[in-house]
């Protein structure tokens, strides 16, 4: 069983950054993803980045070029450096860590993005 914590999450302006990071504890296994989603009231929960162990990384088309997710595996941990954000990045952001099957989460933190 694998824990996860955010944090980093708060209110921004438009066209401000943010960075979130993600602390992993636990007992964990490889090959294993890790990844960022976001969930808007009244909306479904999406993917925003992932990153494998290896380092490739996967990012949701209306993120690319603004949000850079990266990991530190040595102290399990993982970020999310948003830029250029915009009052639709507006969500809870939720920690994931897929082994196989199987899914740890978080409990998410706020982005609130508005002027």
């Amino acid at each position: 069983q694998v824990q996860l914590v955010e944090s980093g999450g708060g209110l921004v302006q438009p066209g401000g950054s943010l960075r979130l990071s993600c602390a992993a504890s636990g007992k964990f296994f490889s090959p294993n993803a890790m990844g960022w989603y976001r969930q808007a009231p009244g909306k479904e929960r999406e993917l925003v980045a992932t990153i494998v162990i290896g380092g490739t990384t996967n990012y949701a088309d209306s993120v690319k070029g603004r949000f850079t997710i990266s990991r530190d595996n040595a102290k399990n941990t993982m970020f999310l450096q948003m830029t250029s954000l915009k009052p639709e990045d507006t969500a809870v952001y939720y920690c994931n860590y897929r082994w196989l099957t199987s899914d740890s989460w978080g409990q998410g933190t706020q982005v609130t993005v508005s002027s």
